[in-house]
Formats: C-alpha cells, structure tokens, sequence
C-alpha cells in the first residue's frame, strides 16, 4: 500500500491511543452500535412515509434495499482484491484498539462505511431533515475504522463513495415503479398489506397554509344564511296602468280606439258597440228602445 495512506494510518491510531479511555471505548461501541441505529431510523422513515404520498413510501422502503444492494456490491469488490488489514500489514504502527479480524476478511473496501454511507443517503432521501444527523453518522462511523485500527483510509472513502453512488441509483430507478406499487398495496384487499403501505394522505394532518398555519374552522352563525346583495332579484315593481295604443287587444277581444283608457277607468266604446246603462248611446241620433217605450 502507498506510502501516504501508511502514514496517515499510523498517524490516526498514534491519536486513537492518545485519547482518553473513555473516548476510545465509545468509538469502539460506535464502530458497531451505529449499524443498528441506522436500522431504526430505517423503522421510523417507513412509519413516517405510511403517511405521505405514494411515493414517499417507495423511497422510505427502497432506502434500507440500496444499503443491502450496496453491501453485496461491496462484497464482491472484497472478495476480487484481497488487501490486507492494516493492523497485520503496516510495519511501525501501534497495536489496533479492538481484535484484527481474521486473515481472509480483507480490507478494501470498508464494509461499514459503505453501509453507513448508504445508510445516510438513502433516510435523507427519504427524510430529509434526518440527513443533517445520518450523514455526521456516517462520517463518523467511517473514521471509527481507522480510529480502532482495521481499516485504511483509503477503504473507508472508497465504502463511502460506493455506498452513496449505490443508493443513489437503486432509489432513483426504483421511486417510479416503487409508488406504483405503494399505491396498488393501499388498495389491495388483504389487510396486512394495506397495514404495510398506510393510509397516505387521507388520514393525514389538514393541509397548512402558505404562511405554515392550519386553516381554521368557523363555528356556523345562528343567523339564517342571507344571500349577496348582487345576488338578490330585484323587487317586483307595481304596474302603472298603460293606455292602450291603437290595435292592441283588451279583455273581451275588443279593439279599443285611440285614447280609451285600460279596464277600471274606461271611456263610452266606439261606434256600434253595446253601451251599458250608465253610458251614452253609441252614436248620435240613435234613440234607446227602453226610453222610448217608457214615454209611449
């Protein structure tokens, strides 16, 4: 292995030995115990995405699967170069803080930082407020494996960027088809499935505002609802009687002639209509039969 990367090998564990008791045992539970706390924020992002939107579900279960594909990547790549663990190849450095692992597990690249990188990548896909605290976790948990001894440098940067280009990839590819199948498991008859997927949006909180408050609910008025100014008829207005104009039509079918007022106040009929007893004959030298008769 280079020389630089000896170098600083030795450099970080001469530190490592120079660090309080106390600090060295917690990177050495921490190289391990951040693993499983990777694994419950993997929990607690899938119950968040329950939820969301289809898609959020779908990125919140493809991030633990882009770990899993990243590690078997990282696997693979182990097991085509066999390097050295530091703590047996590197002359002059100071003895690892925990045991060296077993002449067969090699060293590049770094498991766990892989792990941890996509880890990080994947919940802050997924939740993006929780990547402000997964990827200072998984920077530290690639420097613990230098810090204890059992890894170079070079391995864990290599973990890391294995593991975030891998992530990347699987939940990029997979967050299409991945929220067609959440929105196909939130209608599916079988009820654990249903339980997997969530309820989504539906049961989720009211939608806030644009300035982040949530609408408010007005208590209904014990007034009756009145409608809009704009939007009442207008008031039927009284007819003013019209004086007929020539031709048109009056109860009875008659014609009246010009200047006849409407039914109430109506002037003698025309010429050869039949007057009524309180009017004038209906032309002049015409005499009525009944005065006639009454005279003789």
């Amino acid at each position: 292995m280079g020389t630089i990367d000896s170098d600083l090998y030795r450099d970080i564990t001469s530190f490592a030995h120079d660090t309080p008791s106390w600090f060295q045992d917690l990177m050495e539970v921490w190289t391990e115990l951040g693993l499983l706390l990777f694994a419950v924020l993997f929990v607690a992002a899938w119950w968040r995405a329950r939820r969301g939107d289809p898609r959020a579900l779908a990125v919140a279960v493809l991030a633990p699967l882009g770990t899993a594909v990243a590690y078997v990547a990282s696997e693979l790549i182990k097991s085509g170069i066999d390097e050295e663990r530091p703590c047996r190849a590197v002359s002059g450095a100071l003895p690892s803080l925990i045991d060296c692992p077993a002449y067969g597990d090699w060293s590049f690249p770094s498991n766990h930082a892989t792990i941890a990188a996509g880890a990080a990548v994947g919940l802050a896909l997924a939740w993006r407020r929780i990547g402000l605290l997964t990827v200072p976790m998984a920077l530290m948990m690639a420097f613990s494996r230098v810090f204890v001894g059992v890894h170079y440098p070079h391995d864990v940067a290599a973990g890391l960027l294995l593991g975030t280009v891998v992530a990347l990839l699987v939940v990029g590819m997979g967050g299409r088809p991945g929220a067609r199948v959440a929105l196909a498991m939130r209608g599916s008859r079988n009820g654990v499935v249903r339980w997997f997927a969530g309820p989504g949006q539906a049961a989720s909180t009211p939608p806030r505002s644009s300035y982040g408050a949530t609408p408010q609910t007005r208590a209904p008025s014990p007034y009756p609802a009145q409608p809009a100014p704009w939007a009442q008829e207008p008031a039927a207005q009284q007819a003013w009687p019209q004086e007929p104009y020539p031709g048109q039509a009056v109860p009875g079918g008659q014609e009246p002639y010009p200047g006849q007022a409407v039914p109430g106040g109506q002037e003698p009929p025309y010429p050869g209509q039949a007057a009524s007893p309180a009017q004038e004959p209906p032309y002049p030298g015409r005499q009525d039969w009944g005065r006639e008769q009454h005279r003789r």
